[in-house]
């Protein structure tokens, strides 16, 4: 999931994981009998959660170059007409009201590094296969300026 050239995320996004790091690294009541596979489970997030924030690049907008890639609101036309707008970076409760898809998503990993006008194909879980054109892609910063929540 981490990558050596940093994994774009909004502040929110970032204080966000970091208040459940802390909820998951405060000491346990070990009464509550919690399990190994619990124990486990929550170790590994912790693990996930630092991995993350190693590589964090926390709202530096991308270049505003019209290019699809992490950091960006993208505006795109799916093959059946609709329209979406969502922000590509890593998913949190950002109070924008956009939907937020991972870089790693099939939608992601496809639309990634598209540029307006260009389609681009990824397949969906019940093998089909959606096609997906590029409309707009402006840095997170300026969209939020542009239409405060």
């Amino acid at each position: 999931m981490t990558d050596t050239h940093g994994v774009w995320m909004t502040a929110q996004a970032k204080e966000k994981l970091l208040a459940e790091l802390a909820e998951l690294s405060a000491p346990q009541d070990v009464s509550a009998g919690e399990e190994v596979d619990e124990q486990q489970a929550r170790q590994a997030r912790i693990h996930q959660i630092h991995d993350l924030l190693a590589v964090a690049v926390v709202g530096q907008d991308p270049p505003d170059d019209g290019v699809a890639e992490p950091g960006m609101v993208l505006t795109v036309r799916y093959g059946d007409g609709d329209t979406e707008t969502f922000l590509l970076g890593v998913r949190d409760d950002d109070q924008s009201g956009l939907e937020v898809y991972s870089p790693q998503s099939p939608l992601g990993m496809a639309i990634t590094g598209a540029r307006p006008g260009e389609q681009r194909s990824y397949p969906v879980p019940s093998g089909a296969s959606v096609t997906v054109t590029l409309l707009d892609a402006v840095p997170y910063g300026r969209h939020q300026t542009q239409h405060p929540a």
